[in-house]
């Protein structure tokens, strides 16, 4: 059977690419071989007529003779033969201006900066709310799955609860080599950078910079609140250590990587740091470089998101999707758009983000010890002092730890939960004791349930 195409005869919409990097080329690939398909769900075409990048000659070759290609972003921005501006420079300088400036000229924008908006994403909604244009962000987050849209849509129904995420593909990569080959963090990044897994400076991922990004999104969006990323806390991966996802694999637990949001009763919860989940949880499951969120709403229960978070294609996907969605809404009146950030700008929540010291959770400690009669004793009292319950303990043979006639050994604790400010006060005053030989590893515990 023949499908009849209903789409109006409406010319094509006008896109202009800033960066025509892995995403950007993603992005014009996808769009050229899918046009078809797209213009059927758009109601008319999507075409990028002009590209901005340094790199003129390579650029060209990418697009082809039919695409204006430019070394300036501002000829793009200024351009009146644009309406759409897709931002794929990234970082917080030129790009924070390029968009403001596309917002200012009237131009929708498209951008996977999720570092742009987890900082300036306040100034920059309100400036496209003033101005009438739509700002879309799906591929900021988690890469080609599509969790802004169901927060921001397809969950409006719900309170949201919490959402957890590993929402960043070169931490869980080292996190799931580390496990499969008992390997520590410094070996498994040098291979992760090898294989193109992670930048040659790998800071912003590896010490929990993106994930906290990508977090602050999703909480203005669940939650309906400004956007806070000098609020949250974060932790990365640097300090983790082979015998940790060891342990915690004997525990039965699997360490990754999270981004967690959470409504408590002092406020929001915002932070990122490596966590012990139950190995039976799906998301301790998620290997390698994808991705995986869980969003839990009163309504719905528990939902998981799992995909590719990052790749040319996967991303371009977002960003399409994004386009799509904007060509759609072309000519609606601003004011039946979905807002930005879900919720309508003037019903935005003041909810303050709540402090770490106050945050409640379980904890995974582990002490590296002398072998000697009392060290258990000691420990586990100074715990009882500050009143946090233990749910287990193990205790390694000295042999297994040091070698033959090794004087030391590890004592490994999971606590019941208990506020953080506790904690790091027991912490504090085991650190002190004689007997304990080496920096005290604190891993928080989630159980997701």
């Amino acid at each position: 059977m023949n499908l009849k195409t209903t789409t109006t005869n409406l010319s094509p919409i006008r896109v202009g690419l800033l960066g025509i990097g892995t995403v950007g080329s993603g992005t014009f690939n996808v769009l050229k071989r899918n046009q078809e398909e797209i213009r059927r769900r758009a109601g008319r075409g999507i075409e990028i007529t002009m590209v901005a990048d340094l790199d003129v000659a390579r650029a060209q070759a990418l697009v082809g003779d039919g695409v204006q290609v430019v070394n300036d972003a501002r000829q793009v921005v200024a351009s009146p033969d644009v309406d759409i501006v897709i931002e794929l420079i990234g970082g917080y300088g030129i790009a924070k201006a390029l968009v403001l400036e596309a917002i200012e000229s009237g131009k929708h924008v498209v951008t996977a900066n999720k570092a742009l908006l987890a900082v300036h994403g306040t100034e920059i909604f309100a400036a496209a709310q003033r101005k009438g244009v739509m700002v879309a962000f799906e591929a900021a987050v988690a890469g080609g799955i599509p969790i802004i849209k169901a927060l921001r849509e397809g969950l409006s129904a719900n309170s949201i609860q919490w959402i957890a995420g590993i929402i960043n593909g070169t931490t869980n990569f080292i996190l799931s080599e580390m496990r499969d080959k008992g390997l520590d963090f410094g070996v498994v990044l040098k291979e992760a950078q090898r294989l193109g897994y992670a930048e040659a400076d790998p800071t912003f991922d590896i010490e929990g910079v993106d994930a906290a990004h990508k977090a602050t999104l999703m909480s203005a969006i669940a939650f309906g609140i400004p956007v806070q990323f000098d609020k949250a806390y974060v932790e990365g991966i640097t300090a983790l250590a082979a015998q940790d996802i060891r342990y915690a694999e004997q525990l039965g637990y699997r360490i990754k990587l999270l981004g967690i949001t959470k409504r408590v009763s002092g406020g929001i919860e915002l932070r990122v740091h490596p966590s012990l989940i139950p190995a039976k949880r799906l998301l301790a499951n998620v290997e390698g470089a994808m991705n995986a969120v869980v969003v839990h709403g009163d309504a719905v229960g528990t939902t998981l998101y799992y995909g590719k978070g990052a790749g040319s294609e996967p991303t371009a996907s977002a960003v399409i999707a994004d386009l799509v969605d904007i060509t759609r809404l072309h000519t609606a009146d601003p004011e039946h758009r979905v807002p930005h950030l879900a919720f309508q700008p003037d019903a935005m929540s003041d909810l303050a983000i709540v402090p770490m010291s106050e945050i409640v959770t379980s904890y995974y400690l582990r002490l590296n010890v002398a072998d000697e009669a009392g060290v258990l004793a000691n420990v586990t009292g100074i715990l009882a002092s500050l009143g946090i319950s233990i749910d287990a303990v193990l205790q390694r043979e000295a042999d297994e730890v040091g070698g033959e006639g090794s004087t030391q050994t590890d004592l490994i604790i999971l606590t019941h939960d208990c506020v953080e400010a506790r904690m790091n006060e027991a912490i504090a005053q085991m650190q002190a004791l004689p007997t304990v030989l080496a920096p005290i590893t604190r891993i928080r515990k989630e159980e997701l349930a």
